[in-house]
């Protein structure tokens, strides 16, 4: 991979890849809050906050992965 698509020494994909199980963690540990909310004291509103954030980290990290897929896209057309 060129300097391009690597980021101190991991490829761009990765580190979206890595974004969006972060994500996933995120939605995940929401919803466990949410689904306890009737028996526990939970704060609904942090938990909504948190599922907002992991959808924005989760909507950007996939847009980096079509950008690179484009980016692969036309390096092959360029080559060959």
């Amino acid at each position: 991979m060129s300097g391009v698509s690597s980021v101190g020494g991991s490829s761009v994909l990765s580190v979206a890849l890595q974004g969006l199980s972060r994500s996933e963690g995120q939605v995940n540990a929401a919803a466990e809050q949410i689904a306890q909310w009737p028996q526990d004291s939970v704060d609904l509103s942090s938990s909504f906050v948190s599922l907002m954030q992991a959808r924005n980290s989760f909507d950007a990290n996939t847009k980096v992965v079509h950008v690179a897929d484009d980016m692969q896209k036309s390096l092959l057309d360029a080559i060959g």
